[in-house]
């Protein structure tokens, strides 16, 4: 969502899980296509500076960072929404394996997170008894 017709440009603490925040979009595929992953990314970026270097391949609806939410810490990668499939596919050609921060960056299109099996809560006291 614009505001003020500037782009947004968030870091996000997660409180929900990832699967949630990538499924938002999983049922409109035009949307989906516009929206990529952004991995490998130096852990000291903020989402503006995302939103900055995606802007050199078109208009960036959205551009976010995940961050760890017991740490505040960045998780190493983010989204970003293009305007457009064209602007989306401009920026996977420019920056895939470029290198930012002393990292070979990784862009693909994002796609919904695969279902897991749940979680084991037991623990670190598995004991014998």
């Amino acid at each position: 969502m614009l505001t003020g017709g500037r782009p947004r440009a968030i870091t996000v603490l997660c409180t929900a899980s990832l699967n949630d925040f990538v499924d938002q979009d999983a049922h409109n595929a035009d949307k989906m296509a516009n929206k990529l992953y952004i991995g490998n990314l130096p852990y000291s970026m903020t989402g503006d500076e995302l939103q900055q270097l995606f802007s050199q391949a078109g208009s960036v609806s959205e551009a976010v960072v995940m961050m760890d939410k017991m740490t505040g810490r960045s998780r190493g990668f983010g989204f970003v929404t293009m305007s457009s499939d064209e602007e989306a596919q401009k920026a996977i050609e420019m920056f895939n394996g470029k290198e930012n921060g002393g990292r070979a960056i990784v862009v693909n299109e994002a796609r919904p997170m695969e279902q897991r099996a749940p979680r084991s809560d037991r623990g670190g006291f598995g004991g014998g008894y």
